[in-house]
């Protein structure tokens, strides 16, 4: 008779018998939360003994951890875009059956301090992020993106891009705005935000920058 501590399971039977994802029961193998080992056909096989002693309270937390969606545009006038993916993001999450939040933002991908991104790194940071979606890679950062996703490794968050291939005439107007915005902080710095020099180089720089794009 095979004694109880020799038994192991599949990561899928081991999934079943805590009652959480697949992906969660790899999430806790990587971070050596839980023991695994290697069957001869590579996969990964888990001790039963292991799987009952987690405790309710840790199997709890990996459940409520939720999904956020993460959405950005660089301008007001952008609004139709933002709504559309909004509608993309939360439709994948829903079909998947995921609880979630959606976060809309507005701002550069050049900048780090927008309101949305900063409450999503909060969220990360605490821990109750299990899964991040993104429509495309550069909703999040136009760079800096690595960084991000790097945290998200470390605190257990799955990253979710929908749609991998780059977004070519996306990318060529919202550099135009990076651009433009950064015209805009530099100038004000020198001449003042008021000042009828700053205005006219803003003016004359941006129409410069639409003329080349």
């Amino acid at each position: 008779m095979e004694n109880f501590q020799d038994v192991t399971l599949s990561i899928g039977e081991a999934a079943k018998e805590l009652g959480v994802s697949v992906d969660t029961i790899r999430r806790w193998a990587d971070a050596k939360k839980i023991k695994s080992i290697r069957a001869p056909s590579g996969h990964r096989r888990f001790y039963l003994t292991d799987i009952k002693r987690l405790t309710p309270r840790e199997i709890k937390q990996s459940d409520q951890r939720i999904t956020i969606n993460y959405a950005r545009v660089s301008s007001h006038d952008q609004k139709q875009d933002l709504i559309r993916q909004v509608q993309v993001l939360e439709a994948f999450s829903a079909t998947n059956g995921w609880q979630f939040e959606t976060i809309p933002d507005l701002g550069s991908g050049l900048d780090y301090n927008k309101k949305g991104l900063q409450k999503l790194l909060k969220r990360i940071m605490r821990g109750d992020v299990g899964r991040l979606v993104l429509t495309h890679k550069d909703r999040l950062l136009r760079f800096g993106a690595e960084l991000v996703f790097a945290m998200c490794e470390e605190f257990e968050t799955e990253v979710v891009i929908i749609n991998k291939s780059p977004e070519e005439i996306t990318f060529e107007q919202e550099l135009v705005q990076d651009m433009i915005e950064l015209i805009t902080v530099f100038s004000a710095r020198l001449y003042g935000s008021r000042s009828k020099k700053n205005k006219k180089l803003i003016d004359n720089m941006t129409q410069g920058i639409k003329d080349v794009s």
